[in-house]
């Protein structure tokens, strides 16, 4: 908007325009509009970044009245912390409303470094701050199958550090039970660690069963009921080549013992 480009190049120069005050007014009145009835509003780089500080200075002034709505600042940026930003910046109102603690107000940031930057600028403490990622949808990203997808849904599959895939039947030659030790070793010492069995029960030995029996109270007895899957045996049947493709993207190790 031409006006608020006009204001913003008077205040990155330090000047205070005539109109600021009249300009904030009429963007606060708006708000006002915009917001009634509202349970939450989140305000994104608005109180941390000075591209529209008229805004900002709209903002305080609506959320500074009683009964507004649960303020929520999202802040991906700080200017005050910037050396891009600092020269457009000054000492008092407005600026320094990008640095100070807004009352009431639940404070958001991406990342540790953003709260560690934030609590030291509005001087307040860091735990009082959320740390927030950019979430990303990866079923979508990497169009898992829908196989896939529903694994993940029912197991802690991205929690898992590192993913161990043995792409083999359940056969006592492939040493399954070490497997499931080297995870369960592997959780002792605080990693996340998982395993995914893809094959099912050799259907040709028919001893194929008992071993499964004996792997499912192995697996019970290293507390692995939930990091530990036998895909074929627990899911829907064995996986498509699709299903099988994700898994090889999403583990970690390739372990064939």
């Amino acid at each position: 908007h031409p006006t608020i480009e006009r204001l913003q190049r008077e205040l990155d120069e330090g000047r205070v325009p005539g109109d600021f005050s009249e300009v904030v007014a009429t963007i606060a009145a708006q708000l006002e509009i915009a917001l009634l009835g509202l349970d939450v509003v989140i305000a994104h780089n608005v109180c941390s970044l000075n591209l529209n500080l008229a805004l900002t200075a709209a903002l305080r002034k609506v959320m500074d009245r009683p009964g507004p709505s649960r303020l929520i600042l999202w802040h991906h940026d700080l200017a005050w912390a910037s050396p891009r930003d600092r020269p457009t910046l000054h000492p008092g109102t407005p600026w320094d409303l990008l640095r100070t603690a807004w009352p009431g107000a639940v404070q958001v940031v991406v990342s540790e470094a953003r709260r560690a930057a934030l609590a030291t600028l509005a001087g307040i403490q860091p735990e009082t701050i959320a740390v927030v990622p950019n979430g990303v949808d990866l079923a979508k990203m990497w169009k898992l199958d829908q196989r896939t997808t529903e694994l993940i849904a029912r197991t802690d599959l991205f929690g898992a550090a590192p993913l161990l895939l043995m792409p083999s039947r359940i056969t006592p030659r492939k040493n399954v039970e070490l497997a499931l030790r080297v995870v369960a070793e592997m959780r002792t010492t605080g990693r996340p660690a998982a395993l995914i069995v893809t094959g099912p029960v050799d259907p040709h030995r028919p001893s194929g069963r008992a071993y499964l029996e004996h792997l499912l109270a192995l697996r019970r007895a290293l507390a692995l009921d939930h990091s530990a899957w036998f895909l074929s045996e627990e899911g829907h049947g064995p996986p498509t080549d699709a299903m099988m493709d994700d898994l090889y993207h999403l583990a970690d190790v390739l372990f064939l013992p």
